[in-house]
């Protein structure tokens, strides 16, 4: 994408009441050409006052290092699931990959962001499972996405996709609050199969922010009036509007 187009769907993203921009890339790793435009992009988006992530692939040391100079906050990296289902679904890349990135960008002083997708045909103990190896890490990511598996045509996943049980993503939910208590757990890909019930269920679990914008990578995600009118409906107020209102008291004096 061209730098311009980015920054102006930053700005969008800002109005909507986001106060992180992800950009992300479908490479298996960035090379230093790229990388050099991402981070061109991270310092753009960084100037609209708002925190930054990517989503890049794997990474060398070197590379997070680059991104944690142009300011970079976050990192995204999922692990996908768990170690014993890990090689029914991904053969581009083994999950000691992506432990090696992760520790590479916990190297550099970047926050990480990493969680993992149910749906595709896991066990409940593999969605735990999930959880353990994430609790496990040397520090708890700063973010958990919690991601449902979104048919994506072509993909051999379809065949063992199972749309999980709604009360199964709440208690989900719970447990990452539980095992990770100062993580932010997201609601992420796939809430376009979330009712607004469900929604608000996974709220109440203890998942305390959602992805906006009209598409998740290649996918479909609500549109920002739904998610509106359901925060309106629930009386949940962004994490930008309220510092917005905590600045207007502060400049006339109330508090």
């Amino acid at each position: 994408m061209d730098g311009g187009d980015v920054l102006a769907a930053a700005k969008r993203a800002k109005n909507a009441g986001a106060t992180r921009f992800c950009l992300a890339a479908a490479w298996r790793s960035p090379k230093e050409r790229d990388l050099d435009q991402v981070c061109d992009m991270v310092r753009a988006v960084k100037g609209l006052g708002m925190e930054s992530c990517v989503t890049l692939g794997m990474l060398t040391a070197s590379q997070a290092a680059k991104l944690s100079e142009a300011g970079l906050d976050f990192y995204n990296h999922n692990i996908d699931t768990s170690p014993e289902f890990y090689g029914s679904i991904i053969k581009t890349r083994t999950l000691a990959d992506r432990i090696d990135t992760l520790a590479h960008v916990r190297g550099a002083g970047i926050k990480i962001c990493c969680g993992g997708i149910i749906g595709m045909g896991e066990r409940i103990e593999d969605r735990l499972g999930m959880l353990v190896l994430l609790a496990n890490l040397p520090s708890h990511p700063e973010s958990v996405p919690i991601n449902l598996w979104n048919e994506v045509k072509g993909v051999p996943v379809n065949e063992t996709a199972q749309r999980p049980d709604p009360i199964a993503v709440a208690r989900l939910v719970a447990t990452a609050r539980i095992m990770m208590p100062k993580s932010v757990v997201r609601l992420s890909a796939g809430r376009r199969y979330m009712t607004d019930e469900l929604q608000a269920l996974c709220f109440l679990a203890g998942a305390n922010s959602i992805f906006i914008g009209d598409t998740l990578l290649t996918t479909e995600n609500p549109k920002l009036d739904r998610d509106a009118h359901l925060f309106a409906r629930l009386g949940i107020t962004s994490e930008l509007a309220e510092r917005n209102s905590a600045e207007d008291r502060g400049a006339d004096g109330r508090g």
